[in-house]
């Protein structure tokens, strides 16, 4: 080997001086392919290129300078997800030799992504190898069009350094609240929940045509008695999204029904992103978040977040408003950020790139290391759905994102009382996105040894395990005038929990004791004795039967139902005051 390399250098001494004067290729030149679908994702169709001059922002998520810290180290997360200096200096050489202006590019969410504004869309396609196209969904009153590529690639030096571009290969469907899957009808609604106004708890498992209302709810998860005093220090968010809006008058109407106490609850509304607020036309899913978690944890301040998103067109030019990031971007930024958070919204993970979920999920990991509880809806379609078919033709279980990501308390739904069972549209499973964390390893594991080797290849043994815990999600009244409504979902199951967590903070905080923050470590740890086990019911989806309930975690209900005076004696033990 030694003689043929000293041939080669002989050669090339050899040869004539301009020659050599050709420059090297720069190390952009070799790019790999970060992400591609083999066809336009189901439901769209593109309309060609944008017009000419159209910009785009782009959103680069970079290389933590430890992959595993969020996983070592929750409380450090700040620290350790800022990028190395080489991966700053190489990503900063990339984009200056395509001719992004360094005045065009900032930094957010502690230096962990950087922000490009109005990148030409021929210049996006030179940088990522991509070629934007505008796509409309096909899909029944879809009349947004954003702007994607079906495919990016980066520069192979950058492999390590760069985890996501966005807005890239991402297809979300457009306005899509697939929580709230199962209403009663106006009429229907108003007449049952008028004959189910004076119900009391009972110890029968009540009929199916009666609805759930929040005195059975705060009876059987044993709040009732508690008075909260941390109003000052405490304070309950609500994700907003789709130009989704609550109404003032349809809470106090609710509160006026179904808790006479709780008549003067009221929230306060944060617009973000140019998130719009007409509480004259409130949407059900808005209503339904702030009518439970206002009933469950009253007199705790809330804040709704408005937040707009997805690419829209406007004048003719597409704007970069990726939801999930500027919400983001505006929640890390503020000084004091509410100890527990509400999100009712999830899509399939499987259309969300790798990277991309990643990235996002690492910024749930931040809310965590500042003491906040995110508590996300596990999904309505049991284990999948439609028929859950790949690419390929094979069927594959689809858990819900963001309720995967290991980092947010995935809360799935019941049924009923003595006995209380799992809803059989409960969202649960196995990520395919994100391996096992630590702290479910002693408990899903015996699950997984309870049904051997039933379903295997249609999920990910492997992989994180949700829900996280489970609450009522079968028939649950709200108001939208000038009717009464039941919806069945965890769209609904969410925001009981996150009402929960928030008393549990209150009284934390009015103790002088730290708040709860991430909370599945309490869950999976002393908290499990604080949880009534749920040990029938099913998940159906996928033409299959789904996972069954047992006795400990299982991918229905979670570790079970919370029971609040428990979980205040577990806090009192592991916290004293």
């Amino acid at each position: 080997m030694r003689y043929h390399a000293l041939a080669v250098l002989s050669t090339l001494s050899a040869a004539p001086f301009s020659d050599l004067a050709t420059p090297p290729l720069p190390p952009w030149a070799d790019v790999c392919v970060k992400h591609t679908w083999n066809t336009v994702p189901a439901n769209w169709e593109t309309l060609g290129p944008p017009p000419p001059g159209t910009t785009i922002d782009l959103y680069i998520a970079l290389q933590p300078r430890r992959n595993n810290a969020l996983i070592d180290a929750l409380h450090e997360v700040a620290e350790l997800i800022a990028p190395r200096q080489d991966t700053l200096e190489l990503v900063h050489s990339w984009l200056e030799h395509h001719g992004v202006p360094s005045s065009s590019i900032s930094t957010s969410h502690g230096g962990g992504w950087l922000t490009i504004t109005s990148v030409p869309v021929s210049r996006a396609d030179e940088l990522l190898s991509a070629s934007y196209r505008l796509y409309r969904h096909t899909g029944e009153n879809a009349s947004e069009v954003i702007l994607r590529t079906v495919s990016y690639s980066l520069p192979a030096v950058l492999d390590g350094h760069v985890q996501t571009v966005s807005p890239t290969t991402y297809f979300a469907p457009p306005r899509e609240l697939p929580q709230t899957s199962r209403q009663y009808p106006r009429e229907e609604g108003a007449a049952a929940v008028v004959n189910a106004t004076l119900r009391k708890p009972v110890s029968v498992l009540p009929p199916a045509q009666e609805v759930v209302t929040p005195s059975f709810v705060r009876w059987l998860y044993k709040t009732q008695a508690y008075e909260p005093l941390a109003m000052g220090y405490n304070a309950l968010g609500i994700l907003g999204l789709n130009d989704e809006y609550p109404s003032y008058t349809d809470l106090t109407r609710f509160m006026t029904d179904y808790r006479a106490d709780a008549v003067a609850a009221t929230f306060t509304v944060q617009q973000v992103n140019g998130g719009g607020f007409n509480p004259n036309q409130p949407g059900s899913e808005a209503n339904v978040d702030t009518q439970w978690t206002g009933v469950m944890a009253y007199p705790i301040p809330h804040i709704y977040y408005s937040t707009g998103g997805q690419l829209q067109i406007s004048d003719g030019q597409p704007a970069s408003n990726d939801a999930y990031l500027v919400w983001f971007n505006y929640l890390l930024g503020q000084e004091d950020i509410p100890p527990t958070i509400s999100i009712s919204y999830s899509n399939p993970e499987t259309i969300f790139p790798l990277e991309y979920a990643s990235s996002l999920c690492n910024l749930f990991a931040q809310l965590g290391s500042r003491g906040v509880s995110v508590i996300v809806s596990s999904g309505d379609d049991g284990v999948g759905r439609g028929d859950c078919r790949d690419n390929s033709g094979s069927v594959r279980f689809t858990p819900s994102f963001p309720s995967s990501c290991p980092w947010v308390t995935s809360v799935g739904g019941t049924v009923g009382h003595d006995p209380e069972v799992g809803l059989s549209m409960s969202g649960g499973g196995f990520s395919m996105h994100f391996t096992r964390p630590d702290y479910q390893e002693g408990m899903v594991a015996p699950f997984l040894g309870s049904i051997d080797s039933q379903y295997a290849g249609l999920y990910d043994p492997r992989g994180r395990g949700i829900p996280d815990i489970s609450a009522q999600a079968s028939w649950c009244v709200y108001i939208r005038l000038p009717g009464r409504h039941a919806v069945s979902g965890t769209s609904v199951s969410a925001p009981i929990i996150a009402g929960i967590v928030s008393l549990l903070n209150d009284y934390l905080i009015s103790t002088g004791r730290p708040r709860l923050g991430f909370l599945n470590l309490l869950l999976y740890g002393h908290g499990r004795d604080g949880v009534n086990d749920i040990t029938s019911g099913s998940n159906p989806g996928c033409g299959t039967d789904g996972f069954t309930a047992i006795p400990g975690w299982d991918p229905v209900t979670g570790m079970g139902t919370p029971d609040f005076i428990s979980l205040q004696d577990i806090l009192d033990i592991l916290i004293p005051v």
